[in-house]
Formats: structure tokens, sequence, C-alpha cells
């Protein structure tokens, strides 16, 4: 008998990064394994141009109104279901309302998060509506889950106080789709980040680095920031590349080095490490800052390099950028760690398992 599971989720499918690489890509291999799925969003395309930009107020309180009808709505229709997956939340206030009313419900709830949300940090675009939102929010959540799906050692540190019933699952890439298509054909090397308008303030941290290789290396280099359309760096060069899912990989495959630079905050530390993991599943040669999970995926010097002060950073790119050679090593060290920790390959059977034995027990 086919069993059923409800994802909600704050974006529709394929748009954003996070519901990606946590769940969306897993669906087809759970359907192939007796689940149907239905995902539920709430955050349609027209809505993104006004839910991120400042001001619209009016608009983002329609929004608002309308999506906590479209959930109440679901909760009456979609009762019917084996499980119900909550990726960070199911509404974007501070209310836990949704998750309680699934509890009522026969379904199993899981509950899944990649990031510290439980800390309060609201976008720029959004900053006079951080009144709405509630850091205790994500502790009640995972409290009355049935599971936790945690994706790093610090996030389910975190979920432990409120449940004993907490796994991890690391963010994860699909290396049958992730292939470089060796698009870096220019003669300068090129340093590039990939992001968001939300995290393009950690490509920041990079600045005083990135400024002394341009001054050591001139026009042997050139910097690329991905997911930002309106970010622009005069004394770079830089300006920003939109992000569009059917380009993701084309324009990753334009770097030769890959950067994730971070704060060493409460933030950074729940982070998951994907930026990094999409530039090593491409064999891009990778350099992060010391935070978090970080330092669990890169073994320094062998599929990657860590780097925490300017310093640090400038020596270990300059290694890379001199040897084409060591570019090639590291690539291929950092894809095969992917393959074998952080691939869907190598996560899925362990990701069903858990979908069946929450059904079990039930039972």
């Amino acid at each position: 008998m086919m069993k059923r599971i409800l994802f909600i989720a704050a974006h529709r499918p394929d748009r954003s990064p996070s519901q990606r690489f946590r769940f969306e890509q897993y669906i087809d291999f759970l359907e192939k394994n007796g689940y149907h799925c239905h995902e539920s969003c709430i955050i349609s395309e027209r809505d993104e141009k006004h839910f991120y930009n400042p001001g619209s107020f009016p608009f983002k309180a329609y929004i608002f109104l309308r999506s906590f009808a479209k959930r109440l709505l679901e909760f009456i229709r979609f009762y019917n279901y084996d499980i119900i997956f909550v990726h960070r939340e199911a509404f974007m206030t501070g209310t836990t309302i949704f998750e309680h009313l699934y509890k009522r419900t026969k379904a199993k709830l899981i509950f899944d998060f990649d990031d510290s949300i439980w800390i309060h940090n609201v976008s720029d675009a959004n900053k006079k509506l951080s009144w709405l939102k509630s850091p205790e929010k994500t502790g009640k959540i995972i409290a009355i889950a049935d599971l936790v799906f945690a994706g790093n050692q610090y996030l389910a540190d975190y979920a432990g106080k409120f449940n004993k019933n907490v796994v991890i699952i690391p963010t994860t890439i699909d290396t049958n789709e992730y292939k470089n298509l060796h698009l870096n054909s220019h003669s300068a090397v090129c340093i590039g980040w990939s992001g968001s308008m939300t995290t393009i303030k950690h490509f920041e941290y990079a600045i005083p680095f990135l400024v002394e290789i341009k001054k050591k290396y001139g026009s042997r280099v050139f910097f690329k920031v991905i997911g930002d359309a309106g970010y622009k760096n005069e004394e770079l060069d830089i300006i920003g590349i939109g992000w569009k899912k059917e380009d993701e990989i084309k324009e990753l495959s334009t770097i030769d080095i890959g950067i994730m630079p971070l704060p060493h905050d409460e933030w950074a530390k729940g982070k998951c490490g994907l930026k990094g993991l999409q530039y090593m599943a491409l064999e891009i040669p990778t350099i992060m800052s010391p935070v978090g999970v970080n330092v669990e995926i890169i073994k320094d010097g062998i599929n990657g390099f860590l780097a925490e002060t300017t310093e640090e950073w400038i020596a270990k790119l300059s290694s890379l950028i001199e040897s084409a050679e060591l570019r090639n090593q590291i690539g291929r060290s950092g894809r095969k760690t992917v393959e074998e920790n952080y691939s869907v390959s190598s996560q899925e059977k362990k990701y069903l398992k858990y979908f069946d034995d929450i059904i079990k027990s039930s039972k």
C-alpha cells in the first residue's frame, strides 16, 4: 500500500537551495520505494519580488494573510497523510499553530532544519517586521516532533535539548547531476563565490584578502559572485550574477577556486557547508572558513583548505593560483569526499529507513 508524505516548506519546488538539498532531491527515490509525496509551499514566484525587497508592506500583509488561509485549508484537506515533514517552519511568523494542528492528525511529524534558525536573524529587507518572528519557535516545534532531522552535530546538540529522537542527515549533493562542464577555459584564474542576496554579507568577509590577491596577481586572477545580481564591487571588478536553477552548474563550472568565508558566530556554526559541497562535487578546489561542520568536511591540504586569518587565505589561495596540478588534485579529492559522505546516493537508504521506521513505530 502506498504511503503518503506531505512536505511543508516555504518556497516552490526547485527554488530554495535549502529545500532542494535537504529533501526535494530525495522525492523521486522515495516514490520509487512506496511513497506518494506532495510538496506544499506558500511563497510564489510573484510573491518573492515583494517579500525579499524593502517596503511593499501592504503586499507582504496580503502574503501573510493568504498564506495563513492556505495552511489552514491544507490542514483540512490533507488530513490523511502518514508523515508530515516540516522543513524549518510551516509559517513565516512566530506562530506554531500549524505544527500543533499537524500533531493532532494520525500522521507522524518530522521536523527538518539546516541552520541555527532559533537565533533571531532577519533579512535586511524585512528588519521592520522582525517583531513577527520568535526565536523560541524552533525549540517548540522540535519538542512536539516525532523525529528531528538535523543537518549537523551542532544543530543536533541544540535539538537534543528538546527531543531525544534526533538524527543527523547531512545536506547532500546529487553527484549524478553535479558534473563539471569545464567552462573555465580562460587563461586567468577565476576565484568564485556562490550564495544569495541574504548571504552576500558573508562574501564581504573575503574582501580584505581578495584585494591583496588582486594586488599580488593582477590580471592573472578575476572574481565572480553568483546569487546576487545587485552586488557590485568596483575595486575587484565584480558585477554579481543572479541565480537561476537551469544555469547553476554552468556558472559554477567557470570557477577555478571556490571560497566559503564565514564569521565565527552562532548562526554560522549551524551552516551545513552547502556552498563548499557544491564546489567540491564539481571538482573545484575549495577553501572554507574553519567554522562549524566545515572542519568535518575539509581535511586541510587533502580535499580542500581551511583558512581563518587574512594571511592564511592569501597563502592558500596563492598556492592554488600558482599550481594547476594542485587545483586538479584537490578538486578530485573533494569530489571523492562528496561521493562517499555527502551525496544523495551515500545517504538515500538511510533517509528511506528513517521514514519506514517511523511508520512502523505507529503500528
